[in-house]
């Protein structure tokens, strides 16, 4: 079994230039057959709201939700770095709040970091989190908690003007002590000139090739959600399709009598059965 990695070795990774897998997921069998599969870094994300719970959007997640999750996540991948989404409020209201809620987070479900939204508004929650001894990733660009004031899923960072304002948030985000920096949906060039300025590594959801981390969902990399996929996302198999394939296979042995047959049944000891007349 690999041993986990720790932040150090994330950095050393970039200044190798060696890139690494992340991967977000939210059960235990899905963590285990990750790990088994070589992931580097697991994220259980607020996006658990779409694709687990049918919401519209990422914003009625709770803390509670979270910590379940990422606890599966754990004992489903013991020896992987694992990341938890701090939900909408748990870290925007008040400086103490978003310490609190963080270290539940660490206490309860014995993540490895966690990861919050936004540039250098939350800057002040950020060092908060970071001063108590956790380790932080931030995340830029198209932030889903902040959607409606972003205007909708569209790229950011298209014009020069709006490459620059996200260098500066990553750039304070970086002084302010986070580990890694989240980039989605953003041009590529913005995110080789991020990564590039920065010294800490950073994931590319959707912002290109040049970033120290590549990131999708699990349920787009196995072709499981099928109500939308993202420009940026690749599929590596057609999962959906043949677990569609194999409910229908199922109901319809179930209808037609001939599942369960005699293998899947089990019988009484021998000549129980005549003393049932």
């Amino acid at each position: 079994m690999a041993k986990k990695k720790t932040v150090l070795d994330f950095v050393r990774m970039k200044e190798n230039g060696e890139k690494f897998s992340y991967i977000v997921l939210y059960d235990f069998t899905f963590a285990m057959l990750a790990e088994q599969s070589g992931v580097d870094m697991i994220l259980i994300g607020d996006s658990m709201g779409n694709v687990i719970y049918g919401y519209d959007g990422t914003l009625p997640i709770t803390l509670d939700q979270i910590v379940s999750h990422a606890g599966a996540v754990r004992r489903g991948a013991p020896n992987t770095f694992i990341v938890g989404d701090m939900p909408f409020l748990t870290y925007s209201v008040s400086v103490r709040g978003t310490v609190m809620n963080a270290g539940r987070l660490y206490k309860e479900a014995n993540v490895d970091a966690v990861k919050l939204e936004g540039g250098r508004r939350i800057v002040p929650h950020i060092k908060a989190v970071v001063d108590a001894g956790m380790v932080v990733h931030g995340h830029i660009g198209i932030t889903p908690q902040s959607v409606s004031a972003l205007g909708g899923f569209g790229a950011q960072g298209r014009t020069l003007e709006g490459t620059l304002a996200l260098l500066e948030d990553a750039l304070a985000l970086q002084e302010a002590g986070v580990s890694a920096i989240v980039l989605e949906g953003i041009p590529a060039e913005a995110g080789k000139l991020i990564t590039e300025r920065l010294g800490v590594p950073t994931v590319s959801t959707g912002a290109g090739p040049y970033c120290d981390a590549q990131c999708l969902n699990y349920m787009d990399v196995l072709g499981i959600y099928q109500m939308f996929t993202p420009k940026f996302v690749k599929k590596y198999a057609a999962l959906g399709d043949e677990i569609k394939s194999g409910f229908s296979k199922f109901f319809e042995e179930i209808r037609t009598g001939v599942y369960p047959a005699a293998e899947h049944c089990y019988g009484m000891r021998a000549g129980e059965a005549d003393r049932l007349a």
